[in-house]
């Protein structure tokens, strides 16, 4: 008989910062969704393909669930929250180190909205002692009824492989939605914005990383010159800000433009050519026409 083959979407939400987009790039084996330090640092849904000879599993990274204090938070919260309908599977990362807090409260209350298996998935257990652990567990298990709990630390790998083996056991029978070498279905220009947008996000500080957004104007291949030639615009919101992204003479931009384009040119395979630009959009992120401009879209409630 031939085995089947199961398929299914599973949606990974959580607070900013407790290591959702770590997850995915360690269950992938490779990044395609942004790391920082800094909270909210997924701005869109990145959709992670996962394929074995049995099974194949889409992930989708939200934006941290938070209260929003302008119109882009609306738009990632919307887009998080709008997620939990749209799969078969809901992971919910929290932070072994953190805590319990009262944004996961607001994270359960659409979760016990939701008609799809829960994992409680504990995050950075590395940082804490295993004496730790159960109290906390015992606290999230009291709030919600969760098809599995299982403690991982996606930056070391540890028990990864349990959890993608759990995930397996829930996944309908299906078919396999995308070919089994690809692993995410967003285009190359938004992967390229948002490793441009990893390295603001590293080298700056205080309020810019938050007011960046990342615009592709050009990315052509020259196959005279065997490179890939990208022009990008990176949008601030006050002069300030942009005289932060340049730099003393430039030095900022050149060292975010050196750093991208290594990560670039292993991403596409080819020697990149990139050329950046900064300009000034007042207050963008309160701006619904912008928004969309940039590739964020307003979910219904």
């Amino acid at each position: 008989m031939t085995k089947s083959f199961k398929s299914g979407f599973a949606a990974i939400v959580g607070r900013p910062n407790v290591g959702k987009s770590t997850l995915l790039n360690r269950v992938l084996g490779q990044k395609i969704a942004i790391m920082s330090d800094k909270a909210q640092t997924t701005r869109n849904k990145i959709h992670g393909i996962y394929t074995t000879d049995s099974e194949q599993v889409v992930f989708i990274d939200t934006p941290g669930i938070h209260k929003p204090k302008h119109k882009l938070g609306q738009v990632m919260t919307s887009l998080a929250l709008a997620t939990l309908n749209e799969v078969d599977l809901v992971l919910f990362l929290i932070d072994a180190e953190q805590g319990y807090g009262r944004g996961d409260q607001f994270i359960i209350d659409f979760l016990k909205k939701t008609t799809v298996p829960v994992f409680l998935i504990v995050n950075k257990i590395d940082k804490v002692h295993p004496d730790a652990l159960l109290p906390l567990i015992d606290r999230y298990r009291s709030l919600y009824s969760f098809k599995e709990i299982i403690p991982i630390s996606a930056l070391q790998g540890q028990n990864v492989t349990t959890l993608m083996d759990q995930i397996g056991q829930v996944l309908p029978e299906g078919p396999k939605y995308y070919p089994e070498d690809q692993i995410t279905d967003h285009p190359e220009r938004f992967v390229v914005a948002e490793l441009i947008r990893e390295k603001i996000l590293h080298l700056t500080r205080d309020e810019v990383p938050h007011a960046i957004a990342v615009i592709i104007d050009k990315m052509k291949e020259d196959d005279e010159r065997q490179l890939t030639e990208i022009q990008a615009t990176i949008m601030v919101e006050r002069s300030s800000q942009k005289g932060i992204i340049i730099g003393r003479s430039g030095s900022m931009l050149k060292k975010i433009g050196t750093l991208a384009r290594k990560e670039i040119e292993a991403l596409i395979g080819s020697r990149v050519f990139l050329e950046l630009w900064v300009k000034v959009d007042k207050n963008w992120r309160d701006k619904e026409e912008e928004l969309k401009n940039f590739g964020y879209t307003i979910q219904d409630d």
